[in-house]
């Protein structure tokens, strides 16, 4: 049937085709490649149909196999029977995220809910250490500001939530929020900040979050990654500074430190 189509869009175009005492090689190149791109164009189509269709079929087919799990989680979470239930959350959530049955959000919020109540701080993700990245005393900093201004000059999932100054570094409290499964996440080690009272300062360590080349998995879409960056303090006199990670959609600008 496949090979009928493709004849017949020769067919239709090579009728289309201009005849004229100046046909030249480009214009037999040029329509050659227009046959080509139109033969593509006709096979790729035909093939997302064909995966529409069985992915529609396999939604219907998986549905059930995603209400048993979500019913037993709950039973399980119910009878504060933590590990069976973040098992079942789990299996839910990748059919879920394949499949598309429900609000993601609300899987997400249990399962990480369950690594805590089932006592895996230690050995889950590393999403379970967000609070570890608030400190619990900010009186050695000059200057903090939780939520600071800032220009974002592009498009990114990460957002600077507190900003904390003092003589000896400069603490950036960053969140990102995991727009897909198994969503990998790092800072590089050129990234840096430039005040406008001074000259470049440098990454010196980092809290919750891997230097490039390796990644932090945030495992669930919506599950959020809270993480520090520590540079090199800035001048007393600066008033605001960008953040900037070359070639990446991290670059933060006139952010507020004074």
């Amino acid at each position: 049937m496949k090979k009928k189509k493709t004849l017949a869009i020769l067919f239709v175009l090579a009728t289309l085709t201009p005849a004229h005492a100046q046909w030249t090689n480009y214009d037999t190149q040029s329509t050659i490649r227009g046959v080509f791109g139109a033969i593509n164009a006709a096979i790729e189509s035909e093939e997302r149909k064909k995966e529409m269709e069985i992915h529609a079929r396999q939604k219907v087919e998986f549905e059930q196999s995603f209400q048993d799990a979500m019913t037993e989680a709950k039973a399980f979470e119910a009878s504060e029977n933590w590990e069976e239930a973040l098992e079942k959350y789990e299996e839910a959530a990748k059919l879920n995220c394949k499949y598309g049955y429900t609000d993601q959000r609300t899987i997400s919020r249990k399962i990480t809910s369950l690594y805590v109540k089932g006592g895996r701080e230690d050995d889950g993700p590393s999403i379970l250490h967000n609070d570890a990245v608030k400190l619990k005393d900010y009186s050695a900093y000059r200057y903090v500001r939780e939520n600071p201004v800032y220009v974002n000059k592009k498009q990114t999932a990460t957002k600077i939530v507190r900003v904390a100054c003092s003589e000896k570094e400069t603490r950036l409290e960053l969140e990102c929020e995991a727009p897909q499964s198994n969503y990998g996440m790092n800072v590089k080690g050129s990234a840096y900040i430039k005040g406008n009272k001074g000259g470049k300062q440098e990454l010196v360590s980092v809290e919750n979050i891997t230097m490039a080349p390796a990644y932090t998995t945030i495992p669930w879409p919506y599950q959020k990654l809270c993480f520090a960056l520590i540079f090199s303090p800035l001048p007393e006199n600066a008033t605001e500074f960008d953040f900037i990670e070359p070639s990446s959609t991290w670059q933060f600008k006139n952010i507020k430190c004074k």
